[in-house]
């Protein structure tokens, strides 16, 4: 059992990274957004997002180099990340199931980080394997583990219900969610009902980490725990190919589309990348824009389909 969790958890990790890495590439390779325009953008100094102004309030702006204000960026990244803010203005009742499914999947986040340093330091300074600070360690990651599979599955389940039950959500729920929350709760319910259950005899969490590192394959792990383990890598591996990976969209969205002001100046990298853009063949279905596939966007941009109608 443990030679399968072992091979369970590499592969989960390694396909995990590999989707994150194609998904970060797909993301950063699509064609410029059409700028946005809102403000404040919070890279911009204090004093111009306090009044909702940008850098275009200076004279010559074109000519002077632009600063970031990345302190800025962070006070609005952080509480979205960590507490769903935007949910919480817009979205008030969906704000807590979704709140506490984050906010439990980052606590096992933080549980994991931890037990891969408690794994593998001691290894290095074995020494240290037994002293109070690694007690410690063990007893906080130990209650992050616990409250983050609660609280995420608790969210989970709330999720579902409010998806199955509320006609708003309706035009916004498919099969493929439904199947998503289940994933989570099957193997966040396995894994902890398997460590609960598990014989003194059986591997714990810091066990599995070590054995991991170790590749000991003589470790014991009771079949439920292992099982549990096993769907989690599993559920890791799939969340990057799903639009379960907005994670990394939701990056890209705020820094290259809500919070880009960069100038279009001659000679740029913008310019460059719009006259590329300029010669691709767009096929849409709508007549009226006249992308038939045959003109490129420099002739649809420069034309005008109402009077080519009206001839």
């Amino acid at each position: 059992m443990a030679l399968f969790v072992y091979i369970a958890i590499y592969a989960g990790l390694l396909l995990f990274l590999i989707g994150c890495v194609r998904r970060v590439w797909q993301y950063a390779s699509t064609p410029i957004h059409l700028r946005w325009e809102l403000y404040p953008v919070p890279h911009e100094a204090p004093d111009r997002v306090a009044h909702g102004g940008s850098y275009f309030e200076t004279g010559d702006w074109w000519t002077k180099p632009q600063h970031s204000n990345h302190i800025g960026e962070l006070r609005v990244m952080i509480p979205e990340m960590l507490f769903l803010k935007g949910l919480w203005e817009f979205n008030r009742r969906l704000w807590v199931p979704s709140f506490l499914f984050h906010f439990g999947l980052y606590l096992l986040i933080g549980a994991i980080v931890l037990v891969g340093f408690g794994a593998a330091f001691p290894l290095l300074v074995p020494s240290l394997a037994t002293s109070g600070f690694w007690i410690v360690l063990a007893g906080v990651y130990h209650i992050m583990a616990y409250a983050g599979a609660t609280i995420s599955v608790a969210g989970a389940i709330l999720l579902f219900l409010r998806r199955a039950t509320d006609p708003a959500l309706k035009n916004y729920t498919k099969p493929a969610d439904f199947f998503n929350l289940v994933f989570f709760i099957i193997a966040f319910g396995l894994v902890a009902a398997g460590y609960f259950a598990r014989s003194p005899q059986s591997a714990g969490v810091g066990e599995v980490a070590r054995g991991l590192l170790r590749f000991d394959r003589a470790l014991h792990v009771n079949p439920l725990f292992g099982l549990g383990v096993v769907l989690s890598s599993a559920l890791a591996a799939y969340i990057p190919y799903t639009h379960m990976s907005h994670f990394i969209a939701k990056y890209f969205t705020y820094h290259d589309v809500r919070w880009d002001d960069r100038p279009n100046v001659r000679g740029g990298s913008i310019e460059s990348a719009v006259a590329e853009y300029l010669t691709y063949r767009p096929t849409w279905s709508a007549a009226h824009v006249g992308a038939d596939g045959k003109k490129n966007w420099l002739d649809v941009a420069t034309t005008n389909p109402a009077q080519e109608v009206r001839k």
